[in-house]
C-alpha cells in the first residue's frame, strides 16, 4: 500500500490530543492507513457482530481490553461507547491513546461533539489524490483513463478493473450504509436517485428537479442527498457570497468525490467514452474540485471553497479560501489552451479587487494539457501538475 499524504498529520495530532478521529468513504484507506502510522496498537474492529455486541453490552469491559489505547475502527457501529471512553480519556489524557475510524460522518461527528468534543482533533481521509495515486505500481495513464478509474485504493492496489469494483462497491454501499443510516423503503428508487446526482455532477443543485426525475418528494430529496454527502459520496459547493454590488446565483453546485463512481453510475466504462462524452467538462470539474479540496484534507487543513456565478453571466467553477487569501479557479478539461478560457477568472479578479482593495488574490486555470504557464497574471496548470495548487 502507498504512503499517503496525512499520515504525518495523523501522527501530529496524535501527539497533541488523547483521541484521534479519522472519518472518510468506506474503502478509502482509513484502516490501512492507521495500522502503518500506530503498527504498535492493539486493533479491534466494530464491524463483526460478535465485537459490536460485546462492545455494546459491556462497553467499560470493553475498553478495559485496551488500558494503553488502541485502533478503533468503524466506530459509528457503536456511537454510545464514546461516552466510555471519554471518562476514559478524562482520567488518563495521555495523547495518542485511542485512534477511532469511521464511514459514516454524520452518525460519527454527532457521537464525537456530544462526547469527546475538546478531547479529540478530527481528520478526514478521502480516496488518494493524483500525487498519490502516482505511487501505485501501476497508476493510470492519461487524462480520462484517470478520471474514468477514480482513485479508490482497492482499484489500482490490486489490478481489479474499474468497472467491476465500482459495480460491488455501490451494491455494498446500497445495501449496507444506506439502510443504516437511512430507512429507504425502495432501494430502486434510491439507486435512480444517485443516478441523476451522478448526472448532474458540475452543475448547479436543483432538488426539486432531481425529486421529480426520480418520482420522489423534494423533502425526501433532500434526506436522500443529506446521506450521500454524510457518506462522502459527493458534497455541495456553496456559492460565493460576498457583496459584489451584483446579482449573484446562490444555488450550490453538486460534485462527486469520485469520478470513477461518476462515470460508472451514467454508464461511461471506457476513457474512449468519457472523452467524446457531453458531461466530460462537468466531470472534469468535480475532479478538480476534489482534488482541491483533497490537498487540503489531506494536510489537515480547513477546506473552504465556494462558487461564484452572477446573474448576468459571470462564472467561476472554484474559489478556494486560505486565510486571508482567495485562489479562483477555473476548470476545463479540453488540450488546447484558449485565451477565452481565462476571461470568467480576470472579471471575477477585477470584480473582487474592485469590491475587496488590498485582498490577497491568486488566480489559475486548470485544463487537459500538458504545459504550466503564465498568462495575464494567470497560472496555467496542467491537470498532471494540479498539486502545484497546494498551499
Amino acid at each position: 500500500m502507498i504512503t499517503r499524504d496525512l499520515a504525518p498529520v495523523l501522527a501530529k495530532w496524535a501527539s497533541y490530543y488523547p483521541v484521534v478521529t479519522l472519518t472518510g468513504p468506506r474503502q478509502s484507506g482509513k484502516t490501512t492507513l492507521c495500522r502503518s502510522v500506530f503498527p504498535h496498537k492493539p486493533f479491534a474492529s466494530l464491524e463483526p457482530m460478535d465485537v459490536r455486541s460485546f462492545a455494546l453490552r459491556d462497553p467499560r469491559g470493553f475498553l478495559a481490553l485496551f488500558p494503553d489505547g488502541a485502533i478503533l475502527d468503524e466506530v459509528q457501529r457503536a456511537p454510545d461507547l464514546l461516552s466510555y471512553l471519554q471518562g476514559m480519556v478524562d482520567e488518563d489524557a495521555r495523547p495518542g491513546r485511542f485512534i477511532l475510524t469511521g464511514s459514516q460522518h454524520f452518525g460519527l461527528s454527532q457521537a464525537v461533539s456530544q462526547s469527546l468534543a475538546g478531547r479529540t482533533a478530527i481528520l478526514h481521509l478521502l480516496p488518494p489524490s493524483l500525487c498519490e495515486l502516482a505511487r501505485f505500481d501501476h497508476p493510470p495513464q492519461g487524462l480520462f483513463a484517470t478520471l474514468q478509474a477514480g482513485a479508490y485504493p482497492r482499484i489500482h492496489d490490486q489490478g481489479i478493473p474499474a468497472e467491476r469494483w465500482l459495480a460491488d462497491y455501490l451494491a455494498t454501499y446500497v445495501q449496507r450504509d444506506v439502510r443504516m443510516v437511512l430507512n429507504v423503503g425502495d432501494l430502486d428508487s434510491f439507486i435512480v436517485f444517485l443516478r441523476l446526482c451522478a448526472g448532474s455532477t458540475g452543475q448547479e443543485l436543483n432538488l426539486a428537479r432531481l425529486g421529480a426525475d426520480a418520482g420522489i418528494s423534494q423533502p425526501t430529496a433532500k434526506a436522500w442527498l443529506s446521506v450521500l454527502e454524510t457518506s462522502f459520496i459527493c458534497f455541495r459547493l456553496p456559492a460565493w457570497h460576498a457583496n459584489l454590488r451584483k446579482r449573484l446565483v446562490k444555488a450550490p453546485k453538486l460534485h462527486f468525490y469520485d469520478t470513477g463512481l461518476v462515470c460508472h453510475l451514467i454508464g461511461i466504462q471506457t476513457p474512449q467514452q468519457l472523452q467524446s462524452h457531453p458531461s466530460r467538462g462537468a466531470i472534469f470539474e468535480s475532479w478538480v474540485a476534489a482534488e482541491l479540496l483533497k490537498q487540503r484534507h489531506h494536510r489537515g487543513l480547513p477546506a473552504v471553497a465556494h462558487h461564484l456565478r452572477v446573474v448576468s453571466g459571470l462564472e467561476v467553477d472554484l474559489m478556494v479560501q486560505d486565510g486571508l487569501a482567495l485562489t479562483l479557479v477555473e476548470a476545463k478539461s479540453g488540450q488546447t489552451l484558449d485565451s477565452s478560457f481565462l476571461e470568467p477568472i480576470l472579471q471575477a479578479q477585477a470584480s473582487l479587487g474592485a469590491a475587496q482593495p488590498g485582498a490577497n488574490l491568486r488566480s489559475a486555470l486548470v485544463y487537459g494539457g500538458d504545459q504550466s504557464q503564465q498568462r495575464q497574471g494567470v497560472q496555467v496548470v496542467p491537470w498532471s501538475r494540479i498539486e502545484d495548487l497546494a498551499p
